[in-house]
């Protein structure tokens, strides 16, 4: 998570850069300081202790005890084939082979263009799509990464919150009122991180009317897309599922989530319908100047893909399995809740917003040894969630749950 990986702390625009950055000419686009948090602080100060303490954030798969086909993931790593270099703007035909035959839905390997990550991904088409000064939508709540993404590239992400009412909403009008003459692409998360929510069939319909009529691009990270765990009957599981658009239609995806396996470094972007083939070719130039995808990761990448539905059922139990023990546990406090999961690694925890969440994720760890998330950092609505992962090892998920519901 962005905020508490780094560290960060919310800063004025009017504050003054530290002395060091100015003398260095940092780029104004990068955060103004790097102090901790007080979330972070608060870990730090247990960690230096050598206070044992329970991690409920943890999103890093290999970490969680899955147990990986090593010898078929190493072996597919080794290929005698990495040692000749073959460059390709798109990617290992092969690769991008496996990866259309995974997605289906009619998908060829031309469709496809391998990136070294989805972070990169993002980074390759906000160079295609717009210049310095233009601006992106992104609904919200939503993973932080964008905001900092998007300055990199001297664009201004903005957010248009959703709203709850039984699940998650997009505003579609409000999305609408928010285009603006530098407005070049809608970024939207299926299912979306960490709210869980799939588009809607009716959402789907909306973006892509809104998107064909003020010309925009439609971006749409589909790295969870495998992971529904309590999907409405109204959900679109895919973009993949729309064929010929009205509107440039762009699909993300990787094997970070798709395999576990976010150290493989491969993502794609998967070019949905005839206006997206357009931008091909652009992208492909883009892509040369890079040739970022190692030999490793391409070369294994059928075989890896091929482990998917072993890795995939292991998670998708271990995710199962802790929403079964938060309901279990979190029906004897009343006063606490926890909102629908369409799909995803993540749950929202809501509590009476009777201090700050950063205030109550702290005082959690500080009290019960547990690590949380404040709502916010995602840019949740109000101070009324704390974002767990689903994720965490079952055993670590219920002591956790166990220690920290009676004190929020």
């Amino acid at each position: 998570m962005t905020n508490l990986r780094f560290g960060l702390v919310p800063k004025k625009a009017d504050e003054p850069r530290s002395g060091i950055l100015d003398a260095m000419r940092v780029s104004s686009r990068l955060p103004q300081h790097f102090q901790p948090n007080a979330l972070a602080a608060e870990l730090e100060a247990l960690r230096e202790a050598g206070t044992p303490w329970l991690d409920l954030t943890v999103s890093n798969p290999t970490r969680c005890g899955f147990d990986y086909p090593a010898e078929a993931i190493l072996g597919a790593l080794g290929k005698a084939d990495i040692l000749h270099y073959a460059p390709d703007a798109r990617g290992n035909v092969a690769a991008r082979q496996a990866i259309a035959a995974w997605h289906g839905h009619g998908l060829k390997a031309q469709d496809v263009v391998l990136t070294a990550s989805t972070s990169e991904a993002y980074s390759w088409l906000f160079k295609l799509l717009c210049d310095p000064g233009d601006e992106l939508l992104v609904p919200s709540p939503s993973y932080p990464l964008f905001e900092w993404l998007a300055k990199l590239e001297g664009l201004t992400a903005i957010t248009i919150p959703a709203y709850f009412a039984d699940r998650w909403h997009l505003d579609l009008e409000a999305l609408e009122a928010a285009c603006g003459p530098r407005t070049r692409a809608i970024v939207v998360v299926n299912p979306n991180n960490p709210t869980g929510h799939f588009l809607s069939r009716g959402e789907w319909a909306g973006l892509m009317a809104l998107c064909a009529r003020q010309g925009l691009t439609l971006i749409v990270d589909e790295v969870f897309a495998d992971y529904a765990l309590e999907p409405a009957p109204d959900r679109l599981p895919t973009a993949l599922e729309d064929t010929d658009p009205p509107c440039p239609v762009l699909v993300l995806s990787g094997l970070s989530k798709v395999v576990a396996l976010p150290q493989i470094k491969l993502g794609w972007i998967i070019a949905r319908g005839s206006m997206a083939e357009d931008l091909l070719e652009p992208l492909l130039f883009i892509a040369d100047q890079f040739l970022s995808v190692s030999a490793s990761a391409q070369a294994a990448a059928p075989e890896i893909l091929h482990q998917a539905p072993e890795l995939q059922g292991a998670i998708g139990a271990r995710l199962k399995a802790n929403l079964q023990t938060l309901d279990r546990h979190v029906k004897d406090y009343p006063h606490l809740s926890r909102l629908p999961v369409e799909g995803g690694w993540s749950v929202l925890l809501r509590r009476p917003a009777l201090d700050g969440d950063e205030a109550c994720a702290v005082r959690l760890l500080r009290q019960t040894n547990v690590l949380v998330q404040p709502g916010h950092y995602f840019d949740l609505p109000s101070d009324a969630y704390l974002v767990l992962s689903l994720l965490t090892p079952e055993a670590t998920f219920r002591e956790g749950i166990i220690r920290i519901l009676p004190a929020i």
